[in-house]
């Protein structure tokens, strides 16, 4: 592959990463402002968790924080399969009960999840150590 073609792919990937980031960071930030922070707390300890509110706050805050950290290239590896823990978590407790469409024919679904979650599996995969190195 020519170094102007590496350039590319590397820029490409990261627009996707920042993408994908700030994505995340946006969900924190508008569950916070809006004061959503209670009532998924709320809705977490009606499904059984202890500490709902505590675990709410965590979830928003890596979310902001982490999405930052993760778009500018900080353990992107980890604070991605954070986020996939919380999306998978997510189509369990909502998503997954909701069908498959977001709008259109259904509503709240599984497919934004779905599609960040493949999202956030690429951007692990490019960054592991291993998926960097020449065979």
């Amino acid at each position: 592959m020519s170094e102007v073609v590496q350039r590319k792919a590397r820029i490409a990937f990261l627009g996707f990463r920042i993408i994908v980031s700030l994505l995340l960071v946006i969900h924190g930030i508008v569950r916070w402002y809006a004061g959503g922070v209670d009532d998924f707390g709320g809705f977490l300890n009606s499904q059984g968790f202890g500490f709902g509110l505590a675990i709410a706050w965590v979830l928003t805050i890596t979310e902001i924080v982490g999405g930052l950290l993760m778009a500018v290239g900080i353990l992107p590896i980890w604070f991605a399969l954070f986020f996939i823990i919380e999306l998978v978590a997510g189509l369990f407790l909502v998503h997954g009960k909701e069908g498959w469409f977001v709008v259109g024919y259904g509503r709240n679904g599984s497919e934004y999840s779905v599609l960040l979650i493949a999202s956030l599996l690429l951007i692990a995969a490019c960054h592991w150590p291993k998926a960097n190195q020449r065979s």
